[in-house]
């Protein structure tokens, strides 16, 4: 009986630990320090606005207009949009906008689009958008304004999710990562970025498996490298989200399709080049977070067997605190209140993370990506 307590209390304890005592401590060691502000480099350097896109014809005239409209010299910009095989008329609209380059690529996945694109493209900075994120007007300046620190290889900016419609709780969701993000920035640099909006200097520009994103697979490795990662949320950008919380589910069981093969063949759990707070920033905010779902069936069937064999009142109370969040996320679809609505999230978004690595487990990771539907 006391080795099935320590294990109730040990993921227990885990489980709260990634939600919330690590971003308590990630406060209290960094909160209150403040980077200094990167010092404006005396011209500014050249970029490349790198844009994969498959099939966009929807949106992707409307990318090409906004990055051209961006508060940065013109002359020291170029915008490259990649066409990954798409089949509609994605690279006719992207020339007609203004791209400065548009390559017409056969299907072989986002990754190697951006590959082909980095081969041809001339800036100091290669800076990377989707072709449904729309940048503010001075994005690109704050994106780049941290590369005056020679130690930074790598700047995430800020997305935010608009929901004209739908249910969606990952707005709500992602402030709370933004808000760790920033906390890690300060610490020792972040543990994953987004692929709206990013960039690297040329010369660290890593290319990768084509199955592994560069939003987990850039932080760390740049780490390894001797560079910092750092998070600058003044460069923002918005996107539509998915309508639905089963769309999100779908959404990120891709996503982690491809994560897990990050972390278990990727070199993410190898710790060699980490500093034991970057470290301590993987295991907490990465590891522990992507094995929540196993997490939770340990401590629910662990205290199942303990509120049975009356081990104590305790066990009783948890078991029923387990119990209501099951029981509020399956009413989640009938009920529109929102704790409803976020315990139904919290408990589709948390079976994702197992679904990816069911997925990946049993059929591997494919190259290519498809549109999440309702994001265009």
């Amino acid at each position: 009986m006391l080795a099935l307590e320590v294990v109730f209390w040990v993921a227990a304890g885990l489980l709260v630990y990634t939600h919330a005592g690590y971003p308590l401590l990630l406060w209290l060691l960094a909160g209150r320090r403040r980077e200094r502000p990167p010092r404006p480099p005396e011209e500014l350097p050249s970029v490349s606005l790198i844009i994969a896109a498959y099939d966009e014809e929807a949106v992707i005239a409307d990318k090409v207009r906004n990055a051209l409209a961006l508060d940065y010299p013109r002359e020291r910009l170029e915008v490259i949009v990649a066409s990954d095989g798409s089949g509609d008329a994605t690279v006719e609209r992207a020339r007609e906008a203004g791209a400065d380059l548009v390559l017409d690529l056969p299907r072989g996945g986002k990754i190697r689009a951006q590959d082909q694109a980095v081969e041809h493209a001339s800036g100091e900075i290669l800076a990377f958008s989707d072709a449904n994120s729309f940048w503010e007007s001075d994005a690109l300046r704050e994106l780049v304004a941290p590369f005056a620190d020679p130690r930074v290889g790598y700047v995430c900016g800020q997305v935010r999710f608009v929901n004209d419609a739908g249910d969606n709780q990952e707005g709500v969701y992602w402030r709370y990562e933004m808000a760790i993000r920033s906390l890690e920035s300060r610490l020792a640099g972040v543990t994953g970025g987004n692929g709206a909006i990013y960039a690297v200097r040329r010369e660290d520009y890593l290319v990768v498996d084509p199955r592994m994103g560069h939003d987990l697979s850039f932080p760390f490795n740049m780490v390894k490298r001797g560079r910092r990662p750092v998070y600058a949320p003044s460069a923002r950008a918005t996107e539509r989200m998915v309508p639905t919380i089963e769309g999100e589910f779908a959404r990120k069981r891709r996503m982690m399709s491809h994560a897990w093969l990050i972390v278990l063949k990727g070199g993410l759990l190898s710790p060699r080049g980490y500093g034991l707070a970057y470290a301590w920033e993987i295991l907490s905010h990465r590891l522990l977070r992507y094995v929540t779902p196993f997490l939770h069936l340990v401590a629910l069937a662990a205290n199942v067997w303990l509120a049975a064999a009356g081990a104590g009142w305790v066990y009783v109370v948890t078991l029923a605190a387990q119990l209501a969040l099951l029981a509020a996320a399956a009413l989640g679809p009938l009920v529109p209140a929102r704790p409803f609505r976020l315990a139904y999230y919290y408990v589709l978004v948390t079976a994702s993370l197992a679904a990816g690595l069911w997925d990946w487990l049993r059929t591997g990771t494919p190259a290519g990506w498809e549109k999440a539907e309702g994001t265009r």
